[in-house]
């Protein structure tokens, strides 16, 4: 039986786990920081938790190439390969719940960042730590097919061409 003196607002059951991962950070992640060190080390810059779409705010961000990367943790974000199946204990229906919730907003995001015209590349925690080198390739494939790019953000015009446009509107 429940003890509801014990049970939170939001019907979380107060458990040894759920103090360990409460402590969990949400930027700055091991595999994160794996991850931005490889692109670094192939030479390219990046942004770090930018904004790509309303709501959406991607891990790292080549702004010159329009690639938003995402590092989804296996728990949090329910890798295929390794999320429980089946969830235990008193809160195993709101962690699947949460889980699964999680998932949805992923689903989201990439929507959105794609239509703000971000080529998005999600990668897999799981990944990082077993080949960060090839996790780093992955991203770097998906920047080959803007190489001719001009310098800019997807959504954003460059100064100069606004004041280009405004001079030439002017003009006439």
């Amino acid at each position: 039986m429940v003890d509801r003196k014990n049970t939170g607002r939001d019907g979380w059951i107060p458990t040894e786990k759920g103090e360990h991962l409460r402590g969990r950070r949400v930027r700055d992640t091991a595999p994160e920081i794996a991850l931005r060190r490889a692109l670094h080390g192939m030479g390219y810059r990046f942004r770090l938790h930018r904004r790509v779409a309303p709501r959406c705010t991607a891990d790292v961000v080549l702004p010159r190439y329009g690639v938003a990367v995402f590092v989804d943790g296996c728990f949090w974000h329910g890798c295929p390969d390794h999320s429980p199946e089946e969830f235990r204990g008193p809160n195993a229906s709101l962690w699947q719940q949460k889980i699964e919730t999680n998932r949805e907003r992923d689903r989201r995001n990439t929507a959105a960042a794609t239509a703000a015209g971000w080529t998005v590349v999600r990668v897999w925690e799981c990944e990082v730590r077993r080949d960060v080198d090839s996790a780093a390739r992955r991203v770097a494939k998906a920047t080959e097919h803007d190489r001719g790019r001009p310098l800019q953000s997807p959504g954003h015009t460059s100064t100069a061409s606004a004041r280009r446009s405004s001079d030439s509107r002017r003009g006439q």
